[in-house]
C-alpha cells in the first residue's frame, strides 16, 4: 500500500537499555480514522514503544513516518505540535487546581496575561455537556473519585485536537457507565477520521472497539491481525506464546464457619443497612457499579473511613474497629484498589515493602533484626513467585503483576485471617492475572477467607463463591455461583429485582 494511506508507521523500531534488547525491529501502523489495540504483557515493549513515539525515548535504530512524512520526535512537545496526544494510564493530574484547570492547563484563554475564568469555565461546560459527562468545572481535582479523574486525563488529551491519540488503560478506574462515555467519544472521533492507539488488557473491550490488534511480546512484532479474525484464544496464545487453559482456575475449597460478619452498617450519602457475612474458605466477590459504596464499606471493616453506625463481629463476637491498626490485630488485610498510590512505598525495595506490616515485630529496641526481615521477605518471594533479581531492588522497577504481588505479600506476611481484596488485577496483563487468580484459590483453599472487590463481571463469575450486588449504598443481592450470570449481577448492579441479601 502506499504510504499516505497511513496517518502513522513505525518501522523496524529498535531500542536497548544497558546492553539489554527492550525492542527489536518492530513495525506498527494505523490508518486514519482506525482503532489499534496495542497488546502483549507487561514487559512486552509496549511502553517503550509508545515512548518513542511520544519523544521520551530515543529510538536506537528505526523510522518514524507520519503523514507519509519521515519524522524525529525528539521530545513531547514536537509529538503535540504534530498531533500526537496520549492518555496516560497514571494519572499526571493537579490535585489542587480545578476540572477546568486541569483539562486546559497550558492552554487557557487569557486577556493578556490574565486568565479569561469565565471563558474557561464555559468551553469546559460545553465540552462535558457535548460528551454527557456531569462533572463540575470548579470543582477541586483531589475531590474527585479515582474514575472522574481518569475522565480529566481522558478530556485533556482529546482537547488537543490531535489526529492521533494514544490510550493507555484509559477504563481502568471507570464505572460501566463512564466506560460507555468513552466508546461513545471514540466513536465520535473515529468518525472525524481521527485514529487511536488503544492499550488494555481487558479483552471485551478490545473486540469491542478495536479494528485491529497489534501484538508484542518480549520486544518483537508477533502478528498484525483484523480483530473480525480473531478469538480471545488466539489473542492469548499470540501474547503469551502458550495457551492458558483457565484464566479463572477456582477451585473448591473447604468451607465452614462463619468468620466475619457485618450487620447495620450506615454512612450517610454513602452507604445504610449494610449486612452481610462470609465463611473460612470461600471467596465473597463484591459487585456494583462505580460509586455503589463498594470501597467505602470495605474500607469502613477495615477502619479507614469509620462509619456512622452498624456492627462487625468476627467468629461471632463483636469487636471495635476505629483504626487500620484495630483490623490488623484482629486479621484483616486490606489490598487497596490502587496500588501505586495507596500500596506501595514505590521507591522502596521489594524487602521494604513485604515487611513494612510486620516490622514490629522484627525489630528490638528499635533496630531491625535484618537477617529475620531477610529470611520472611525471602520466603514470601519464593511463595508468591515474584519476579524480581533481587529483594534490594526497587519496587518500581517491577511489573504491574509483581508489584501487585507484592502488595499481597505485604499482607499475607502477616498471617492475616481475612484478606480483603479491591480491584486485585487493575492493570496487570492476562498471564500475570492468571497467576493472580491462582494465588486468591490456593489462599482459600488453605482456609484464608477473602472478599474480593472487581468491576470485571467475568473476573467476578469466575472466582467467587458467592456474589454480593451493591446499588447506591445497598445491598440488593447476594448470588450463589451456580445461579450468577452477568445478567443477574447487572439488574441489581442497577436497581432492579432484589434477591436473597444475607
Amino acid at each position: 500500500m502506499l504510504s499516505n494511506e497511513y496517518l502513522l508507521r513505525m518501522e523496524n523500531i529498535s531500542k536497548s537499555f544497558s546492553g539489554t534488547q527492550i525492542l527489536n525491529k518492530v513495525n506498527l501502523s494505523i490508518k486514519r480514522g482506525e482503532v489499534v489495540a496495542l497488546v502483549g504483557e507487561n514487559g512486552a515493549g509496549k511502553s517503550t514503544l509508545m515512548k518513542i513515539l511520544l519523544g521520551l525515548h530515543k529510538l536506537d535504530n528505526g523510522s518514524i513516518f507520519y503523514k507519509g512524512v519521515q519524522v524525529n520526535i525528539n521530545n513531547p512537545k514536537k509529538a503535540l505540535d504534530l498531533g500526537i496526544s496520549m492518555i496516560h494510564q497514571e494519572l499526571s493530574l493537579i490535585e489542587e487546581r480545578t476540572v477546568a484547570e486541569n483539562i486546559w492547563i497550558g492552554r487557557e484563554p487569557k486577556m493578556g496575561p490574565f486568565i479569561t475564568w469565565k471563558a474557561l469555565y464555559e468551553k469546559t461546560e460545553k465540552i462535558l455537556e457535548t460528551l454527557k459527562i456531569q462533572l463540575d468545572p470548579k470543582e477541586k481535582v483531589k475531590n474527585l473519585s479515582i474514575g472522574n479523574k481518569q475522565l480529566v486525563e481522558i478530556l485533556r488529551a482529546i482537547t488537543y485536537d490531535s489526529d492521533l491519540i494514544i490510550m493507555d488503560e484509559p477504563t481502568s478506574a471507570l464505572s460501566d457507565k463512564e466506560v460507555e462515555i468513552l466508546f461513545n467519544i471514540i466513536a465520535e472521533l473515529k468518525d472525524r477520521g481521527i485514529s487511536i492507539i488503544y492499550i488494555s488488557h481487558k479483552f471485551d473491550e478490545l473486540f469491542k472497539i478495536a479494528d485491529r490488534a497489534t501484538v508484542l511480546r518480549d520486544g518483537q512484532l508477533i502478528n498484525s491481525k483484523e480483530m473480525a479474525l480473531l478469538d480471545q484464544n488466539e489473542l492469548i496464545t499470540m501474547m503469551v506464546g502458550r495457551e492458558i487453559n483457565s484464566i479463572y482456575p477456582k477451585e473448591n475449597s473447604n468451607i465452614s464457619d462463619i468468620v466475619l460478619e457485618v450487620k447495620g452498617l450506615n454512612k450517610k450519602n454513602v452507604y445504610k443497612n449494610i449486612n452481610f457475612h462470609v465463611r473460612k474458605g470461600e471467596i465473597l466477590g463484591v459487585s456494583g457499579l462505580m460509586g455503589s459504596g463498594r470501597t467505602e464499606v470495605m474500607k469502613a471493616i477495615f477502619g479507614l473511613e469509620l462509619p456512622d453506625s452498624g456492627e462487625i463481629f468476627i467468629d461471632l463476637k463483636k469487636i471495635r474497629i476505629n483504626a487500620p491498626a484495630d483490623a490488623i490485630n484482629n486479621g484483616l488485610a486490606l489490598v487497596t484498589e490502587d496500588r501505586k498510590m495507596e500500596g506501595l512505598a514505590l521507591q522502596r525495595s521489594v524487602k521494604e515493602n513485604i515487611s513494612v506490616v510486620k516490622i514490629k515485630s522484627m525489630s528490638k529496641l528499635f533496630f531491625v533484626d535484618n537477617s529475620r526481615e531477610n529470611r520472611y521477605t525471602t520466603e514470601m518471594i519464593n511463595k508468591l513467585l515474584i519476579k524480581t533479581t533481587s529483594r534490594n531492588l526497587p519496587v518500581d522497577s517491577l511489573s504491574g503483576g509483581n508489584q501487585q504481588k507484592v502488595v499481597i505479600a505485604k499482607w499475607l506476611i502477616n498471617n492475616p485471617r481475612i484478606l480483603i481484596l479491591d480491584e486485585p488485577t487493575r492493570g496487570i496483563d492476562v498471564a500475570a492475572k492468571s497467576e493472580i487468580y491462582k494465588l486468591i484459590s490456593s489462599l482459600a483453599q488453605q482456609g484464608l477467607t477473602i472478599i474480593m472487590i472487581s468491576s470485571e463481571l467475568p473476573e467476578i463469575l469466575g472466582m467467587s463463591d458467592r456474589i454480593l450486588v451493591m446499588h447506591e449504598g445497598e445491598v440488593k443481592g447476594v448470588l450463589n455461583r451456580d445461579e450468577a450470570t452477568q445478567e443477574k449481577i447487572m439488574t441489581l448492579a442497577v436497581g432492579g429485582y432484589r434477591s436473597n441479601a444475607y
